[in-house]
């Protein structure tokens, strides 16, 4: 095995750890040692389909000698999983939410820093081609409407929509912004879960920027768009087929007759589409065997926890 290469584990073998060990398996400068599960049968699986151990305690991976692990268990596992990995000085990529709470998600990104780890949040949007190139089109966004619509995942569910898919829109718009929210004006309900199954939030920044944003995991049909207005301009991404448009005025006098509609010029940007998942893993291992910062830190993650808190609180609050 060459000395670059690291030695990788995946908890949680549910949907997404499957996903994280294919990719792991897949690399080149990584070589998956381990994966851990509560679940006998998920156990046999990876067994069967990656040939590496499985493993019923995280505890047992650690001590196989890990350079890198990926946590995808469910959210309010989060902090008893993360932190003996972490204290164990094994780099971290864990999905989000980084927590369930607000203490518990700082107690992740303290201890990362204490042992010197590097701590990667699964915010995969950021590393979705259409998005990434959202951050270099419009410098000073005026509104933004965000749309995440999705049929009942049965996963997830433990926590509310605001942080099972809003926190993915959420994390974009403060990164598109770089600018405090001065307003939240917030309402959702349950509808199938405990907590909120559909919600929606309007944010007001100091930079004067709007945003809206609407997340359900109740709905028929699958939509996840986002649109960024500036003066001149406006973008339209649609997350799932990675695709983008810029519609902009055109530089001419306006006509006084005719189709005023002629006048927006309707340029397709050229996106990335690497499948994003692999995209984020790269970039993880990327931070981990050059020693720089991840492109989701933990305190991009808390940024947006926090905020997402901050919606959660006002819905409820007004029951």
């Amino acid at each position: 095995m060459a000395k670059n290469k690291l030695r990788a584990g995946v908890v949680g073998f549910g949907y997404l750890g499957y996903h994280h060990a294919r990719i792991y398996k897949e690399l080149d400068n990584v070589e998956l040692v381990g994966i851990v599960d509560i679940s006998e049968d998920r156990r046999k699986k990876a067994e069967k389909d990656f040939k590496v151990p499985a493993y019923q305690h995280f505890s047992e991976l650690i001590s196989q000698g890990v350079d890198i692990v990926s946590v995808a268990t469910p959210t309010v596992t989060h902090t008893e999983v993360a932190l003996p990995i972490l204290d164990a000085g094994i780099h971290l990529l864990i999905e989000k939410p980084l927590a369930d709470t607000m203490p518990n998600a700082k107690l992740i990104v303290e201890k990362a820093k204490e042992r010197k780890c590097i701590l990667q949040v699964g915010h995969i949007e950021r590393f979705n081609g259409a998005v990434k190139q959202l951050f270099h089109l419009i410098e000073k966004p005026l509104f933004i409407e965000c749309h995440r619509l999705s049929p009942f995942p049965n996963r997830g569910t433990d926590v509310s929509v605001v942080l099972d898919l809003m926190i993915h829109d959420v994390d974009i718009v403060l990164k598109l912004t770089n600018s405090d929210v001065i307003q939240i004006d917030a309402v959702g309900v349950p509808v199938f879960s405990e907590s909120e199954d559909i919600a929606n939030v309007r944010l007001r920044f100091s930079s004067g920027c709007v945003a809206n944003i609407t997340a359900s995991r109740v709905s028929m049909d699958r939509l996840r768009k986002i649109r960024i207005f500036s003066t001149q301009e406006y973008v339209s991404t649609d997350y799932t087929s990675q695709s983008l448009l810029l519609y902009r005025k055109r530089n001419a006098p306006i006509p006084k007759n005719g189709n005023l509609m002629d006048m927006i010029e309707i340029t397709p940007i050229s996106v990335s589409n690497e499948e994003p998942l692999r995209a984020e893993i790269k970039s993880f291992v990327n931070s981990v065997l050059s020693g720089t910062l991840p492109e989701v830190t933990g305190e991009d993650a808390l940024k947006a926890l926090e905020l997402c808190w901050k919606i959660i609180n006002q819905i409820r609050n007004q029951e």
